[in-house]
């Protein structure tokens, strides 16, 4: 009988056999032959040297005695002291085995078998320190990093084993991706399927519905024919009774007069017969479906009723122009789709889908516009300031860096600017007014320099108007009428003027009762709404100059004035005046409501837009901005020009695509902003 011998073979990671056996359980650190000699303590247990002594220096009563840092059993100094402690032969033999081990592993040079090889990482090289001609020594070496190859092995084999988990981590993640759309695919082709059933059985329901009229129509016209044809019929028959009941009895008739008679009779009957033997219907009836160009477009219509949409946008590679957005301002971002290869794609039609959500986790309200030209709009009104996270997908696919971090300021600065202090072209002396012509030109009260400075609707200077109406530098307010005459007002001579654009004079006139006239506005119907400061009135006259109607007192009361600053109308003729309030009037003056103040401050200027939003110019507390209200009155946000602060701002004039023309005094320029 044979005997066999079972052999095991254990596989030991040398990290875990350090950790377990030759390291200090203590400090941790591995045992050597220096400062970490491994020292064995009559209770068995190995501690390092250099933990020993550090126990002994920190015995406070010289006792002779310490506790093993392992088992705690109370162990005796010998007379020696530390270094006295026998050595762990067991943890030596270990070291010496281990470190043969280690020195068989480690790669030697081929042409210097004695010399372990290195590795440089900033060069990339394999040598030893005889195969290098001293760049990796001396003065270099500070230029290189230079580790033992064996741990370079190590290293780069664990950076490949991560790397390959990245990968196989991605790979897995894709397969994920493309199963999903892969499953979405099916649906879609079963949605689509179900959609292209219902759409043709649609179709069969109104060709059933034609064909079910057509028979229809068929059955009536027979009904009518048969009618007619037996109606016909029975005429006949009636009359072959009448004529069978009068020859009836003939044969015996003697009386020749009687038989005449009934031969007549019979005579007019044949000539009635003759009538009835023609059907008064006929039995053509014939089924046209080639006669018109229904059947043709029937056919046209079918062969293009349906299609099946596809798209080749790749969203990973379609992006999005994303900027910086103002609060309150509708903001846009243009999202430009790609195919697979990078070409621009040039039809839209693509499910593109938006998410934008701010930093506290609220959800504002997205619009996307399909373009059909490749691109979509994506639009938004940010309400606060702070970050916002857009998302933007197509396919349910992130396009590429969405999500997108969108900044939210509150700041609304010029988006254009004109003039400086001075008395040249682009310069003005205390501009007060702005109004804008039915063309897209500004007329600026230029006061101090007693003119009305053109600009036009490319914002390049134009012409000058003046000084007539507009004398001793007092002219306060401004106005276009309904076909673009301007009206001045002057506060010097109480005159109120109406010039052409080209500067001609039109008309001029005043009233007794003016005390201080400093703005002036006009209605749809040519009417002139002047704003007295002195007298703290308004008054109001005809196209000709006539005074009609005078409201208003001095005061603080409702319908009262305190320090007028404007006047305007509204889109329905209402009356606003400004002073520290805006009080609205009706269009033949009667106190309508007023704003509400919000802090103390002068307005200079009110403007109202075509959707009833308030505008006007305030100044408080050393701050100059643009508040903006809507039609009821309530304060939405105001214009602040962090960038390019506002000084004295007074009038103001609207655009119809949403930008206000401020003029600032105190700078003595124009700007315009953007308020929706």
């Amino acid at each position: 009988m044979m005997s066999s011998t079972l052999v095991e073979t254990v596989s030991i990671n040398y990290e875990d056999f350090n950790d377990s056996f030759l390291t200090c359980g203590t400090c941790l650190c591995i045992y050597d032959g220096q400062e970490h000699a491994p020292k064995l303590l009559p209770c068995s247990h190995t501690v390092c040297r250099s933990c020993l002594e550090r126990i002994a220096e920190a015995q406070v009563h010289d006792t002779g005695t310490f506790r093993c840092p392992i088992c705690r059993e109370t162990i005796a100094f010998p007379r020696g002291g530390v270094t006295s402690f026998p050595p762990s032969f067991l943890v030596n033999q270990l070291l010496d085995l281990m470190s043969r081990q280690r020195r068989e592993v480690i790669p030697k040079c081929s042409h210097h078998t004695g010399e372990e090889l290195l590795f440089c990482e900033t060069c990339d090289r394999v040598f030893c320190t005889q195969c290098t001609g001293g760049e990796h020594s001396g003065r270099g070496a500070s230029e290189h990093t230079v580790i033992p190859f064996s741990i370079a092995i190590k290293r780069m084999s664990e950076i490949l084993l991560y790397k390959a988990h990245l990968c196989i981590k991605n790979l897995n993640n894709a397969y994920d991706t493309v199963s999903t759309e892969l499953s979405r695919l099916e649906t879609t082709v079963e949605r689509t399927i179900e959609s292209i059933n219902r759409s043709f059985q649609d179709l069969i329901c109104v060709v059933e519905k034609r064909r079910h009229e057509c028979l229809q129509l068929v059955r009536k016209i027979r009904e009518e024919k048969k009618t007619a044809l037996r109606e016909q019929m029975d005429l006949i028959q009636s009359e072959k009774e009448k004529v069978q009941g009068e020859c009836d009895g003939l044969q015996y008739q003697v009386e020749v007069r009687n038989i005449t008679r009934k031969i007549g009779d019979l005579n007019e009957k044949l000539d009635a017969t003759s009538t009835l033997a023609e059907p008064r219907e006929n039995s053509f009836l014939c089924y046209e479906y080639k006669h018109n160009s229904a059947y043709r477009d029937v056919l046209n219509a079918v062969s293009r009723f349906g299609g099946i949409k596809v798209s080749t946008t790749f969203p990973a590679l379609s992006t999005a122009c994303v900027g910086k957005a103002i609060t309150h301002l509708q903001s846009t971002i243009t999202v430009t789709t790609v195919d697979y290869h990078g070409n621009t794609r040039t039809t839209g039609g693509d499910p593109v889908t938006t998410s934008l959500q701010t930093e506290s986790g609220d959800y504002i309200d997205t619009k996307v516009t399909d373009n059909d030209d490749g691109t979509y709009t994506v639009t938004y009104v940010p309400t606060k300031a702070g970050t916002c996270n857009m998302s933007i997908k197509i396919f349910q696919r992130a396009i590429k860096d969405s999500p997108f971090m969108i900044d939210v300021t509150e700041h609304n600065n010029p988006v254009w600017k004109f003039g400086s202090r001075g008395t040249g072209e682009t310069q003005f002396l205390q501009p007060v007014r702005v109004a804008l012509t039915r063309n897209g030109s500004l007329c600026v009260l230029d006061t101090g320099n007693s003119r009305i400075k053109l600009i036009g609707s490319n914002g390049l200077f134009s012409s000058h108007i003046g000084p007539a109406g507009l004398e001793s530098q007092s002219g306060t307010g401004l106005a276009l009428t309904p076909d673009d005459k301007i009206v001045v007002v002057n506060w010097r001579t109480k005159t109120i003027s109406v010039i052409d654009l080209d500067g001609t004079l039109i008309n001029s006139f005043t009233s007794d009762s003016f005390v201080e006239p400093i703005d002036v506005a006009v209605n749809s119907k040519g009417e002139f709404i002047v704003a007295d400061n002195g007298a703290g009135k308004v008054f109001m006259f005809d196209e000709m100059g006539k005074l009609s109607v005078t409201f208003g007192a001095k005061g603080d009361k409702e319908g009262q004035f305190k320090l007028m600053t404007a006047v305007t109308v509204g889109k329905c003729d209402e009356i606003l005046v400004a002073d520290h309030r805006i009080q609205i009037f009706s269009k033949e003056g009667k106190f309508s409501r007023q704003i509400p103040i919000s802090g103390k401050g002068q307005y200079g200027g009110v403007c109202v837009d075509a959707n009833g939003y308030i505008l006007a110019t305030r100044s408080e507390r050393g701050k100059s901005f643009v508040q903006v209200y809507n039609s009821s009155g309530k304060s939405l946000f105001s214009i602040d020009s962090f960038e390019d602060k506002l000084k004295r701002p007074c009038g103001l004039a609207l655009t119809a695509d949403n930008h206000v023309y401020v003029v600032d005094l105190g700078n003595e320029c124009i700007k315009k902003y953007r308020y929706k």
